[in-house]
């Protein structure tokens, strides 16, 4: 990721989309590969370009959240496992 892409990605808040915050991983997921389609299909004008494009972001960082835990639990469960 270049030093421009990650300053935007960082600037993007879940504080900005609040109602993300109530979506599971799945859900999150689709809408963000819907958003990612019409991008690619290029055919919204700018501005509404941009918010799809935060919304991504946001959108893709409460699904690495959700990939982070889930991991994490993992880690803890196997951790805390009986060694046989």
């Amino acid at each position: 990721m270049s030093g421009t892409e990650q300053s935007l990605s960082s600037s993007v808040s879940l504080a900005a989309h609040p109602d993300i915050a109530e979506l599971g991983y799945e859900q999150a997921r689709d809408e963000l590969t819907s958003i990612v389609a019409k991008l690619e299909g290029g055919q919204a004008p700018l501005e509404e370009s941009m918010k799809l494009w935060e919304r991504g972001e946001a959108l893709a960082q409460h699904c690495q959240a959700w990939l982070d835990n889930a991991e994490q639990r993992l880690t803890a469960q196997e951790d805390s496992a009986p060694e046989e």
